[in-house]
């Protein structure tokens, strides 16, 4: 009975990554927001910046007050303000979809500082909480993927197919949203323990006076970046070159998904054959030579393999940088994690630059400030040390 009722809880928080893996839309809605209001590339740009900023400004100050509130209702909390935020675009104007998004991010930070440490409070064995984050993971991928899917639903069956429609995905994300908070809320998940962390704003900010820390602070930043900005730009790249329509277009980021996902299992085998670094340093390289022929060589099957190149290559640099930065100070992992969470914002601040590129001289400008973002990841694969005995480059 005891095992019963512990699958019983783990599933409602596990279905919680589904709606964590909701921020994924906006590569795609982004393209039907620039038709649909006449926006620049500039502005759609701005798209992610409204959904990843967040993780800036409240990543670590939710870290600190989840001590007080508890895990289950920070969690409650990100998926009531998600579903406003779901809600909101109905207004049909271009303010109420960027509020939407805003929201959207909003819910999401919550959900990603809190539904992870959830997992703690259903899985003790440590053996059965790592596989559980990485089906956490796995669910959030499928969400991503069926991102494209759930937009062709809204505008194909919801809106009579027209375009214009677009903004009927929110209230369908909004469903599964409430479906999500329902379920977990109406399941008894055991209470941690809360407690004064006695951690401060400035305490964690401090952390950055550490060179290597802020290094690899940086990489967090620029990683997501990539995994942001390929998201946003594989579509455009499709419609700019080749002239796909929008719906069509939604293959890109699919197949991105697709790539990232098995990229992320098999990085899981690889890593216990060969070191971390090395494994960072393979892929960076090859995700690279991705990037350089996606900016410069037009042809559309060619462009969407490195589009899934990218997506695979860099699947696991993210957890790599990851342990790379607690494995510099292990005594304040805690600290350390809050901290690089924050880093996710990179998601919101490469796009505005992709978008501006765009619109100044074309597409494969657009791709090349990807190549900026990889340049520094080869910095931090070849420069900073990977264990904690390594303190210095």
């Amino acid at each position: 009975m005891k095992k019963q009722t512990s699958m019983l809880a783990v599933l409602p928080v596990l279905f919680g990554f589904f709606v964590m893996g909701f921020c994924d839309i906006v590569g795609i809605s982004s393209d039907y927001a620039r038709e649909a209001f006449g926006w620049s590339h500039t502005m759609a740009g701005f798209v992610p910046s409204m959904v990843f900023i967040w993780f800036l400004f409240f990543s670590i100050p939710v870290g600190i007050k989840m001590n007080a509130w508890g895990r289950k209702n920070t969690v409650m909390l990100s998926m009531a303000v998600t579903l406003v935020g779901m809600l909101i675009p109905l207004l049909k104007t271009d303010w109420a979809c960027l509020v939407g998004y805003a929201l959207l991010g909003i819910g999401n930070t919550i959900l990603q500082v809190s539904l992870n440490p959830l997992l703690n409070n259903v899985v003790t064995d440590q053996k059965l909480l790592t596989s559980s984050l990485t089906a956490g993971q796995v669910v959030k991928a499928v969400s991503s993927f069926c991102g494209p899917f759930i937009m062709l639903f809204a505008v194909n069956v919801l809106g009579g197919g027209d375009k214009d429609n677009w903004y009927l995905a929110f209230p369908v994300l909004g469903a599964i949203t409430l479906v999500s908070a329902l379920w977990l809320y109406f399941t008894p998940i055991p209470h941690e323990k809360r407690e004064d962390s006695g951690v401060t704003m400035g305490k964690v900010w401090g952390l950055l006076s550490d060179r290597t820390i802020l290094l690899l602070f940086l990489g967090i930043f620029f990683v997501v970046g990539i995994d942001v900005a390929t998201n946003f730009i594989s579509s455009k790249v499709m419609i700019a070159r080749f002239g796909w329509d929008t719906s069509d277009a939604g293959v890109a980021p699919q197949v991105y998904f697709i790539c990232r996902t098995v990229g992320a299992f098999l990085g899981v085998f690889f890593m216990t054959k060969i070191s971390e670094m090395k494994y960072f340093r393979i892929n960076i390289l090859a995700a690279i030579a991705a990037i350089l022929v996606l900016a410069f060589y037009e042809d559309a099957t060619v462009d969407l393999i490195c589009v899934g190149g990218i997506g695979f290559f860099c699947s696991c640099i993210f957890s790599i940088i990851y342990s790379m930065a607690v494995q510099r100070m292990p005594e304040k992992a805690n600290l350390i994690s809050g901290l690089m969470i924050t880093a996710v914002a990179g998601g919101g601040a490469v796009t505005p630059l992709i978008g501006a590129a765009t619109d100044a001289a074309g597409i494969t400008a657009g791709v090349c400030v990807l190549l900026i973002c990889a340049f520094y990841l080869t910095f931090c694969a070849y420069g900073v040390k990977s264990t904690v005995h390594d303190r210095d480059f």
